[in-house]
């Protein structure tokens, strides 16, 4: 199946520009919408984009404040301005909104990797109307990382516990061309600055079981999925906190997988085949259901 892959700008409320890519081909069942991670890009995902338009999806991505080659032409690599990742998050529902326009009746599904899982879990206490369903990938209970990082945890630290350490990136893949592909790419590597950071974790009261309960439809349908060496979840021991808030609050469909060996991406790991497999298999399963 050919894939058209195409780029164009929208516009925030706030007068930011937001970069999106769209990818689609001539089936459409219904459309993807991704959230990308720190000190990444949106076209890091072109695999797993086309993987999900030869299964009949059409695939958009936006790239977040302080990402992307936007970002780096005004030298703002890292910098979520000052609506910080309160500004993230509703230019993800700018996006949402913008598909629903242009594609109306299909279903969408949200999925958010990292950085972009943290960012959907905000999301979803606010547009969970807008979703057929959501995916949580390298995600985690964001309370128990803030604790942990204030703590004095680094990820980069989780390489210690690595076999033949080769780079600081280790953690994120076994799969060295991965790894130096990241290493390599120029709009990769960084983090977020200190005022974006501290945004992130500003509104965790949004995220217990009990202020979820009010504000996310029971019915949505939810996937979470890590690695068990993943140390964003502390190899997925923050991962089971956060399947059992959402369980909790009421969510009636929530699955979760954690892959055997696995690092951060898993999405990029040596078994993405299987990754992906599950993947699909699962937002079949709740486009058919939405049908």
């Amino acid at each position: 199946m050919p894939i058209t892959e195409t780029h164009f700008d929208l516009t925030a409320n706030d007068g930011v520009t937001v970069e999106v890519h769209r990818w689609q081909g001539a089936s459409q069942r219904a459309v993807i919408q991704l959230a990308h991670g720190m000190g990444e890009h949106s076209l890091r995902y072109r695999h797993l984009a086309e993987s999900l338009v030869q299964a009949g999806y059409v695939v958009y991505s936006n790239e977040h404040r302080g990402h992307g080659k936007g970002a780096s032409a005004r030298g703002e690599l890292g910098e979520l301005g000052p609506r910080g990742f309160a500004g993230l998050v509703d230019d993800m529902a700018l996006l949402s909104r913008h598909v629903h326009g242009v594609h109306p009746g299909l279903p969408l599904i949200l999925l958010g990797h990292s950085m972009g899982s943290f960012a959907t879990q905000y999301y979803l206490v606010k547009h969970s109307d807008l979703l057929a369903g959501a995916v949580l990938s390298g995600t985690t209970a964001l309370d128990l990382l803030g604790t942990a990082l204030q703590s004095g945890f680094k990820l980069e630290d989780m390489n210690a516990a690595l076999p033949e350490v080769r780079t600081p990136f280790d953690w994120l893949s076994r799969d060295p061309a991965q790894v130096d592909a990241y290493i390599a790419d120029p709009l990769c590597g960084f983090t977020v600055s200190a005022a974006g950071m501290g945004s992130m974790f500003a509104n965790l009261a949004d995220l217990t079981a009990e202020a979820m309960r009010n504000r996310i439809r029971p019915g949505l349908p939810l996937y979470l999925f890590v690695g068990d060496e993943d140390p964003v979840s502390n190899k997925a021991e923050w991962l089971y906190p956060l399947v059992q808030r959402y369980r909790e609050a009421g969510l009636r469909d929530v699955s979760c997988h954690v892959f055997g060996g696995a690092r951060h991406e898993t999405l990029n790991e040596t078994n993405r085949e299987e990754v992906e497999a599950v993947l699909l298999a699962w937002i079949a399963r709740v486009v058919g259901k939405k049908g």
